[in-house]
């Protein structure tokens, strides 16, 4: 009865050891819903958290092309990531994939995304071109605010009895976009749809997108205006042509704006 018991004991030891070692060897599933926003040299990366409950955090790995090799950047628990200190105007691919407490990882995210980091800036303020004409309009590859009629002033501002426009010259194009919760909510420049008058009405909260006249991309957001004054966030895309096809000066030269209530610019 005994050497019965012992072997008894002995069985359901071994067979709850064997429970006990059972090692898990399934991967969790690639993450989901991968989306990219280009910053100021730097872009963020948010992700859909993974159904699996032994997710123990993702892998965001990165590479220069979309079928190129895809290098490990970083390891987070978090559904977000901001790969800081990237070149504004270079564009990165990412890929982003789910380990669980076993070591098991994932297949890199079937969603690769990309994005390009551009310069932004924050609470730019412009006068009406013909009481401030120095301090009307801003340059965008400069970062700077200027003379309205400047060779390189990308936009301006005007008060049209007392109706209030941003405008762009004949070799530049600009678009009303709506209203945004906030810059970041345009992620890209629109193929067609710009604005034949090449004058917008200024509204708070709407954001705006500009092609420039030497083919670079640049969206703005205005934060108030007051009849005076205009005052506007910014973005501007340093890599021309991105994302969308070459623009051409016009043959002449010349930079005169159209508009549907013609008025005689200062000189």
């Amino acid at each position: 009865m005994k050497t019965s018991i012992i072997i008894l004991m002995a069985s359901v030891l071994a067979a709850g050891c064997s429970e006990a070692f059972l090692v898990d060897t399934t991967p969790p599933m690639p993450p989901r819903d991968i989306f990219a926003t280009g910053l100021d040299n730097a872009i963020e990366l948010t992700w859909e958290a993974n159904p699996e409950p032994d997710v123990a955090g993702y892998s965001v790995w990165a590479s220069d092309g979309y079928d190129g090799k895809y290098t490990l950047i970083a390891s987070t628990s978090r559904l977000s990531f901001v790969d800081a200190g990237v070149q504004n105007g270079v564009r990165i691919f990412y890929a982003v994939t789910a380990y669980d407490f076993e070591g098991n990882e994932s297949d890199l995210s079937r969603d690769v995304v990309y994005a390009t980091p551009r310069p932004e800036g924050y609470g730019i303020r412009l006068n009406d071109f013909r009481t401030s004409p120095n301090t009307a309009g801003y340059d965008f590859s400069t970062y700077s605010v200027g003379k309205f009629n400047d060779d390189y002033t990308d936009l301006f501002f005007e008060n049209f009895e007392g109706r209030l426009y941003l405008n762009v010259w004949d070799d530049t194009d600009i678009q009303d976009m709506g209203y945004t919760s906030s810059l970041y909510d345009i992620y890209e420049a629109p193929e067609g749809g710009w604005a034949s008058s090449r004058s917008v009405e200024v509204i708070p909260g709407h954001t705006y997108v500009v092609w420039t006249w030497d083919d670079h991309y640049a969206k703005i957001r205005v934060r108030e205006q007051d009849g005076y004054t205009v005052k506007f966030d910014w973005a501007y895309q340093v890599a021309p042509g991105n994302p969308d096809l070459k623009k051409n000066p016009p043959s002449d030269g010349k930079r005169n704006l159209d508009r549907s209530d013609p008025v005689a610019l200062m000189k």
